[in-house]
């Protein structure tokens, strides 16, 4: 077998006790769940107050009754019930379930369940010995799961030999730095473990200048991120601030840069990202929600919800989930208040929602991804590219390799390694391919650190009128206290129905976006951007900010903002937050400024210190391709890096963050099966997309061709076609 292949059909598990389920102990796991749920039944019936069973033949018939429903009824009821399962953390699954005791209760004569409390508390301790059964057998319930597939294996095998599959698993915002430590230091042991086994190589990859998921994972899935500026941006002409995180701007992003050849068209899967990549199976997929899709492009893809409807089908699951989520929120109590204690610097405030908000991207997300990615493999499916987003949410808010956000990768590396396990009883062989969208920087919020936002700065220097009590940490915050854009997803696909409830959770999801960022407009009604002054916008994105003069058509040139407002650049170029600053000149074109030079970027000249340098070899290039883009800020704003503490002020309320160019947030990591072609120096997101395209062609996947999909304005057909064009 070639290194880094993980073999389908396998019955060793690598990292564990070797042992897998044999046919005969199925049986005799259900009998000894049986016989222990009604001793359990036995002893809750003397323990639990409300709870009676009189004759001895009704625990026994009880728990046969309980376990048809769990293993038979409750996959039917979440067919209906998701969305209450996923607002509630699980929760809510047992409030059924509970519901579902007191009608056993009815069903079996003699047998006393008081109220719904008593009902629920039951359910939870049949579901807590199905646990304790599972783990005394050491059953994994990946191998119960994949044995369906031998049956899909023999089928899928008949139809001729097929490439290995590939796993594309994305650790959101984890730079290549960190991820090296943390196989130093234990923090990521099966990436480790398949370093020192020789399997793996580990390298990074750089970014656009705009360093941030939107970019990266439209480039990465579609191979062109064209004219994506940042996370949010402004689109002049439709006075518009595009939201990637927005169910509709995702789409419409989608829609310019598809061309029906992504990474992952040809019945591949898209789990948990922004974009679709043109895979026919997605799930928790922003772009690809019920409400912004249309019901033809609905029939053409796979049940919404399938991936978490597996995951809440199993009554264990929600036990599991709920509990983690609780020790996920103490975990995040006691780390906020150690930063307090300790005098942590820099640390951003962690309260309001937070806490509760959190478990939604590190427990929640990530488990129902894992079992879509589960479901991927048991059917064979050639790619999948999934998003775990939990290491950089909580590095947002805590720092970038402190020892909670450490924990959260920990827990993300162990999850790899289960979906490696699990892949040895997959239908085929599967490479698995770790990498990351970028990297963070840490660093104190431009507002704590000098006292207002870059939006107040900008205003106050164009005439606008300062904010009235507003400085420091307590300045508006740009966005949300959770990237919760996952969760957001969850909730929109699992209310696909046309009930009462399922509406309210669509109406909440497509106005979620219009809370995250005050400039933003509402859809279908431009015009009412926020100005920061008279016919100024400003919007922000991580570590940049663009600044528009929306009065004035088209690209504004230097000449004219220094006309009409001479303070803006000097103030800006001087400021201690503010690196450089990309504007066009009438006479020279694309010019950086910085404090002690500027660097004109169509001739490569540079008059005094050159201020790209502390950012990269490639940043003059990354710099003048974002100048060529279509709806490229009048000015646009990068913070300042300092070499000597690696740290940068973002332009948000957050401790790690991107989105711009400077230290660790511009390299991201890859980490390969040797067994592919080394990928060499890789400069962007749209580089790194033939890398990974080069890699499935290799293995023997045919390449897309597209028949049939529209090509989008900005996708890379349409681009090479118009580049063709001016030849």
């Amino acid at each position: 077998m070639p290194p880094g292949v993980v073999t389908g059909g396998s019955s060793r598990r690598p990292g564990g006790t070797g042992r897998v389920l044999g046919h005969g102990r199925a049986p005799a796991r259900v009998l000894l769940t049986w016989l222990l749920t009604t001793l359990a039944l036995v002893v809750l019936d003397r323990w639990l107050d409300g709870f009676a069973m009189r004759s001895w033949w009704q625990p026994p018939l009880s728990a046969l009754l309980l376990g048809l429903l769990s293993g038979v009824v409750w996959p039917l009821v979440m067919r209906v019930a998701l969305p209450l399962a996923l607002f509630t953390l699980g929760l809510g699954s047992f409030l059924l379930l509970g519901a579902a005791v007191l009608a056993v209760s009815f069903a079996v004569p003699g047998v006393v369940v008081a109220d719904l409390r008593t009902g629920v508390l039951v359910v939870v301790a049949m579901a807590g010995v199905t646990a304790v059964v599972n783990s005394a057998l050491a059953v994994d319930e990946d191998e119960l799961f994949f044995r369906r597939a031998r049956r899909r294996a023999a089928r899928v095998q008949a139809a001729g030999p097929c490439p290995p599959g590939v796993l594309f698993l994305q650790i959101d915002g984890l730079g290549a730095d960190t991820a090296r430590r943390a196989v130093r230091d234990g923090s990521m042991p099966t990436l480790a473990a398949w370093l020192r086994s020789g399997s793996h190589a580990l390298t990074s990859w750089d970014t656009d200048w705009s360093s941030q998921t939107g970019a990266a994972v439209c480039g990465i899935l579609h191979g062109s991120n064209h004219d994506i500026l940042g996370f949010r941006y402004y689109e002049k002409d439709r006075d518009h601030v595009v939201q990637v995180s927005h169910p509709a701007d995702a789409a419409d992003v989608e829609r310019r840069h598809s061309d029906g050849r992504g990474l992952l068209a040809g019945d591949g899967a898209s789990r948990g990202n922004l974009f679709s990549g043109d895979a026919p199976h997605v799930s928790l997929t922003m772009s690809s929600l019920p409400l912004v899709t249309t019901r033809r492009s609905i029939r053409r893809r796979e049940r919404v919800g399938a991936g978490y409807y597996a995951y809440f089908a199993n009554p264990v699951n929600a036990v599991r989930t709920l509990g983690v989520s609780l020790v996920d929120v103490y975990r995040e109590l006691t780390a906020a208040a150690r930063q307090r204690r300790a005098d942590v610097r820099p640390r951003t405030s962690r309260g309001g929602i937070y806490p509760l908000a959190r478990p939604g991207t590190t427990v929640i997300a990530r488990d129902v991804v894992v079992a879509a990615i589960l479901e991927d493999m048991m059917a064979g499916r050639p790619v999948a590219y999934a998003d775990f987003l939990g290491y950089d949410e909580v590095a947002h808010h805590s720092g970038v390799e402190r020892f909670d956000t450490l924990e959260v990768l920990r827990s993300i590396d162990q999850q790899i390694g289960r979906l490696a396990r699990a892949a040895q009883l997959a239908p085929r062989r599967y490479h698995l391919v770790l990498l990351s969208d970028h990297g963070q920087t840490q660093g104190e919020a431009f507002a704590q650190r000098f006292g207002e936002t870059i939006e107040e700065f900008v205003g106050r220097h164009c005439g606008g009128a300062p904010a009235p009590g507003r400085h420091g940490s307590e300045a508006h915050e740009s966005r949300h206290a959770v990237e919760g854009w996952q969760v957001a997803s969850a909730l929109a696909e699992a209310a696909s129905g046309p009930g009462l409830v399922a509406r309210r959770l669509r109406e909440r999801v497509e106005s979620a976006g219009a809370g995250e960022h005050t400039h933003r407009t509402p859809s279908g009604r431009p015009g009412q951007v926020a100005r920061v002054a008279p016919g100024v916008v400003v919007v922000v994105s991580g570590h940049t900010a663009g600044v528009h003069f929306a009065d004035l058509p088209g690209r504004v040139p230097l000449e004219e903002i220094e006309h009409h407002w001479p303070h803006l650049l000097p103030a800006l170029v001087d400021h201690d937050g503010i690196g450089f600053l990309l504007v066009h000149s009438e006479e020279h074109g694309p010019v950086v400024l910085g404090r002690d030079g500027l660097h004109r970027l169509a001739t490569g000249e540079v008059l005094g210190e050159d201020p790209l340098a502390p950012y990269g070899e490639h940043a003059p290039a990354l710099v003048a391709r974002v100048s060529s883009f279509p709806h490229c800020p009048d000015v646009m704003v990068n913070s300042r890096y300092d070499p000597d503490t690696d740290e940068a002020s973002p332009f948000e309320p957050h401790v790690g963050s991107h989105g711009g160019l400077g230290g660790p947030q511009q390299r991201g990591f890859l980490a390969h099966p040797r067994a592919l072609t080394p990928p060499g120096e890789i400069v962007g997101a749209e580089a790194l997309h033939r890398v990974l395209r080069g890699w499935l062609t290799e293995l023997g996947h045919p390449e897309p061709d597209g028949a049939g999909a529209a090509v989008g304005p900005l996708s890379r057909t349409a681009l090479r076609s118009a580049d063709a064009g001016r030849v």
